[in-house]
């Protein structure tokens, strides 16, 4: 039943997609925010099926930390674990900007909503041109009151798998001046990369007291990465201790050590 399931979920997923890009086109002819909207309504309809086909709930702690931030710009820097958490997270936010690869922009129709929502696609091939362009499009969309997404990592990671943070995030958090707003999530553990498998089960994703402007890049990169990690492990763990099955979807040596605990 979990392959059907996640398979139904799968197809149905993608033709959502496709059907709510089709008719949100005459959003084009509107400002931004009304295609922001389509991408809500996207994800709030993503987070729907997941829940009546798979059984896989949400839970959005520390809004608290969320809702401290009030209307400026900020960055939002998030644990990166599957796909989900790309379309889970808009769900929460007022106003929006994705830093992307430029290649997603290539893709028909959604490269289209991409653009001319105004996400940030940089050329990763050009690191230093790819920087440059990133700090002046990030730094007028905090002008704003947008929060800027960004996952420190740069890439997904398996559940448990060692951190590998970049230094991106710290030299948009230099150039910008603006807080940060760290998320931790256990995404990896129901909706793993690298596999079409949805288990059942409650992400979790929970926003952490904010790192304001100002701090030197090391000290700003250390608690970064000792916030969210911290976070992390404990959502892991909290989801382990409820359904243990979910440990096949941690990185090996983490499961190994698990085991043999």
């Amino acid at each position: 039943m979990l392959i059907l399931r996640s398979l139904l979920f799968n197809i149905a997923f993608y033709v959502n997609l496709t059907v709510i890009m089709i008719g949100g086109l005459p959003t084009m002819l509107f400002s931004r925010a009304r295609i922001l909207d389509v991408a809500r309504v996207w994800a709030h309809s993503s987070l729907w099926l997941l829940d009546k086909i798979c059984g896989l709930k949400v839970e959005f702690r520390g809004h608290e930390h969320l809702q401290s931030l009030g209307d400026r710009g900020f960055i939002i820097a998030a644990k990166h674990q599957s796909a989900w958490e790309t379309f889970a997270l808009l769900t929460q936010m007022r106003d929006f900007t994705f830093i992307v690869k430029r290649e997603l922009t290539q893709i028909p129709l959604f490269g289209l909503y991409l653009s001319r929502s105004n996400q940030i696609a940089i050329d990763r091939a050009s690191r230093s041109a790819a920087l440059r362009d990133l700090i002046q499009q990030a730094g007028a969309a905090i002008a704003e009151g947008r929060a800027i997404f960004i996952f420190p990592e740069g890439t997904r990671r398996a559940a448990g798998a060692p951190p590998h943070y970049k230094s991106g995030v710290t030299h948009l958090y230099a150039a910008t001046g603006a807080p940060c707003l760290p998320a931790a999530l256990n995404s990896g553990l129901f909706w793993p990369r690298r596999t079409f498998i949805r288990r059942p089960g409650t992400v979790v994703i929970e926003f952490l007291p904010p790192i304001e402007a100002g701090l030197p890049n090391a000290e700003f990169a250390g608690i970064l990465q000792e916030r969210i990690e911290t976070a992390t492990g404990r959502l892991i763990a909290e989801a382990l201790a409820k359904d243990p099955s979910l440990a096949v979807n941690l990185e090996k040596s983490d499961a190994a050590a698990a085991g043999a605990a």
